[in-house]
């Protein structure tokens, strides 16, 4: 188990646009994705994407099913149910224009949420780690966090879609956190 420090606003790597990946897939890429698992159930989230520990390609891992509270330790062994899901050069192909609001947080802006306005659902086209291309609609609370990981992939931020105000706000208390943590 690899645990990568995630980089927190105002870091301006978070605001980088990640390349595209090729393959096959090199072994550092491989542990690339290994460590983003570890470091994305260790935060706990449900997403993260690759800018958010510092590397600029165009990897995210999702697991909408998973929580920290749902897993019992008995030893070493996490229990819980697990679905993790692995997308390789993501892109949108369709957006619903009905829109739905949820509440929103992310591991790069620790104890910030905020209600975010994004399409309600949603056609993704992606690779896997086999580089097999794959195609599928999503809605509710897994096309949101897709949305929200793949923002991350072009350099936005839930903030972003807050009020100027508030995203003032949140990047103030960010910039005070981030000094007292390097």
């Amino acid at each position: 188990m690899a645990v990568r420090e995630i980089l927190i606003h105002p870091d301006d790597r978070l605001r980088e646009i990640a390349g595209q990946v090729e393959f096959p897939l090199s072994e550092e890429v491989k542990q690339i994705i290994r460590d983003m698992a570890d470091t994305m159930y260790d935060a706990p989230g449900v997403g993260l994407a690759a800018t958010q520990i510092g590397v600029a390609l165009k990897i995210a891992v999702t697991d909408t099913v998973w929580r920290k509270e749902e897993v019992r330790h008995d030893g070493d062994e996490p229990g819980g149910v697990r679905d993790l899901k692995v997308w390789i050069n993501p892109e949108f192909i369709w957006k619903s224009d009905e829109m739905a609001s949820w509440e929103e947080g992310c591991l790069s802006v620790p104890e910030v949420y905020g209600d975010v306005s994004r399409p309600a659902a949603v056609t993704l086209r992606w690779q896997d780690i086999d580089g097999a291309v794959h195609e599928r609609d999503f809605e509710g609370f897994e096309a949101v966090a897709l949305q929200h990981e793949f923002d991350h992939l072009i350099g936005k931020l839930f903030i972003d879609y807050l009020s100027p105000l508030k995203r003032r706000m949140i990047t103030k208390k960010m910039k005070k956190l981030y000094k007292q943590g390097n």
